[in-house]
């Protein structure tokens, strides 16, 4: 009898339990946009990352540390495509400075470029119920329920204005916001977690920042204040007018949630073959970089109808020259840095009213090109301090300054002055005593001929690093998003084939920065001058001679090897070859060739 009342007991428990659960399950779906589940899911994965390197990363199994990265990497990407939203962002900001990572993290956080899956029309004509209290047919003339694009927090349709202007409609995804609080709390506890009880190293000083500006990206009304600034930027640089435009925003059109902007047709930089159609060059058969062709399925619009007969003047030079000028101008001037400038965010145009230099019918029309900028909802804005010795540092690497790069990069709390000035060059930099021999702690890298194993490839990285962030507290927050941006051009550059010097560009514009001050004055152009900065603006101008030298020899070399039908490459891959070395040398890490296309 009691046995049986026991069982009974049981029964009932066990169903009220799967019924509780199974009512939760439904509420945290239903209500809260799987919050709960999605935490739990990246609590498990975290502790099974944690355990497996506690438990399995250790001098008897060194063999078996690649097998771990695997695992690892595996686990991390089947997380973020699980949870999706933020957590996207999050991997594509893994993805895109992967270079130093094992190779299983690159291969697998390249895909993490790929366009998100859509979410369906209702859905989106519900967020515009709650954001206008109309739908979309009420708002605008004509509008497409299917999207054009989709990304990780929003997607955008093509529509028409009641007045006939056509406009991009970036409606952010509803299940994105009531994640993100959950997302970022969850972020924080993993970043502590591996600072304090898995890695022991510095990871988390940079928590707060890095949530604040990937909250604020959820901002359409911000986003749209951060195109109108840019827009007014460019149009005070006498450089950049024309060369590149921000889409006009429509803020009785704009929510928090919603975004409407003029809408533009162009070449995407991501469609390589279709842009080296209209400029009318060939392509290295395989892009480099980060962004080839053959890593992600990101869709292709190719050429527009408007520029099926134009042909764009300058070619890729052209083009990559006011990339590089627009975002060194962001950094050194304006102190306003756009941190996302994938391919996929940046459309190439004919320019509006430039002038045709074909009569004939049978030939393309020569007009100028337009690099359109898109996506502004992260950016980054630079204290007048630190944006000086930013540009102070570049300057230095150009000139061997050694006093200046230490200066600065002590004044930050980094203890490897060397690997920084790689990690902001994009190429290998030894940092040389006044009387040129190797620092000490330069040194102190070990036997770069020595061979090691996997084991001690991961302990060297990790002395290092901890050497490298010595105070976290000095250490400007910016430079994280700095870098992002850096990493990117560069693999734009290397993508279209090395067309220009990047590192001379952007060394130009960090020197031009600090001989003229660019704070609102009253006194003349030329009392603006800094005569002592301009003096060393001509020492640095000659020494830049150099670099010349050796980007041309390698454009002559690329030029000829082509010729011969050898595998080609420009200045960029010398560079990442060069980084490949330093990393072997450094760190004792082999990083493959594709390392810089995640």
């Amino acid at each position: 009898m009691l046995l049986r009342l026991s069982r009974s007991r049981l029964v009932k428990r066990t169903v009220y339990t799967t019924f509780s659960l199974g009512a939760v399950y439904l509420a945290d779906t239903e209500l809260n946009a799987s919050a709960v589940t999605r935490n739990l899911r990246t609590l498990w994965t975290c502790t099974l990352i944690s355990a497996d390197y506690k438990l399995n990363f250790t001098p008897e199994h060194a063999d078996r540390i690649p097998a771990i990265h695997q695992r690892v990497a595996d686990r991390m990407y089947d997380l973020f495509t699980s949870n999706g939203g933020l957590y996207i962002k999050i991997g594509q900001a893994i993805g895109a400075n992967a270079a130093l990572m094992p190779a299983p993290f690159q291969q697998k956080f390249a895909r993490l470029f790929d366009d998100a899956p859509q979410i369906p029309y209702p859905t989106i004509a519900r967020v515009f119920q709650r954001e206008f209290n109309k739908s979309p047919q009420e708002l605008f003339a004509y509008f497409d329920e299917n999207a054009v694009a989709s990304a990780s927090v929003a997607q955008v349709h093509k529509a028409r204005t009641w007045d006939g202007d056509w406009v991009a409609v970036k409606v952010q995804k509803p299940d994105v916001g009531r994640q993100t609080s959950y997302d970022l709390m969850a972020f924080r506890a993993v970043m502590w977690a591996f600072e304090k009880w898995v890695f022991d190293l510095p990871v988390y000083f940079a928590v707060d920042f890095i949530s604040s500006h990937l909250h604020a990206e959820l901002d359409f009304i911000s986003e749209a204040s951060n195109a109108q600034r840019t827009a007014s930027l460019i149009a005070s640089e006498p450089r950049l007018v024309g060369k590149v435009h921000i889409p006009k925003v429509y803020p009785e059109l704009s929510t928090k949630r919603v975004l409407t902007a003029e809408w533009i047709d162009g070449v995407r930089l991501s469609d390589r073959e279709a842009l080296g159609r209209v400029v009318g060059e060939k392509l290295p058969e395989k892009g480099g970089g980060m962004f080839p062709d053959t890593v992600h399925g990101e869709k292709k619009n190719g050429i527009p109808e408007s520029m099926n007969h134009v042909k764009l003047k300058g070619g890729m030079r052209a083009i990559m020259h006011t990339m590089v000028e627009l975002f060194s101008a962001q950094m050194f001037d304006w102190g306003f840095v756009h941190c996302d400038p994938h391919p996929g965010n940046i459309i190439i145009r004919a320019r509006p009213g430039s002038s045709s230099s074909s009569k004939s019918s049978s030939k393309p029309v020569l007009r100028d090109p337009q690099l359109v900028l898109l996506d502004h909802g992260l950016y980054v804005t630079i204290p007048p301090t630190v944006k000086r010795q930013y540009a102070s540092l570049w300057r230095a690497l150009l000139t061997s300054d050694w006093d200046t790069i230490r200066n600065v990069t002590e004044s930050w709390g980094v203890g490897e002055a060397g690997l920084f000035a790689s990690a902001i060059l994009m190429r290998p930099v030894k940092i040389g005593q006044a009387n040129g021999s190797s620092s000490r702690t330069e040194k102190a890298g070990g036997d770069s001929g020595k061979e090691l194993d996997a084991y001690e490839q991961s302990v060297r990285m990790k002395e290092r690093l901890k050497r490298f962030l010595v105070d976290t507290d000095k250490m400007p927050k910016e430079l994280i998003f700095l870098g992002r941006n850096m990493r990117i051009v560069q693999g734009n550059n290397q993508s279209l084939g090395s067309p220009v010097n990047r590192i001379k560009i952007t060394a130009y514009w960090a020197s031009r920065s600090l001989v003229m001050t660019h704070e609102r004055s009253s006194r003349a152009w030329w009392a603006r001058f800094d005569a002592r900065e301009l003096w060393r603006d001509l020492l640095f101008r000659t020494a830049m001679f150099s670099l010349d030298v050796v980007f041309w020899v390698s454009k002559i070399r690329q030029r000829v090897r082509a010729l011969l039908g050898l595998t080609n490459g420009g200045f960029e891959d010398e560079l990442e070859r060069s980084v490949r070395g330093f990393a072997r040398s450094t760190f004792g890490v082999e990083v493959g060739p594709g390392a810089f296309e995640g």
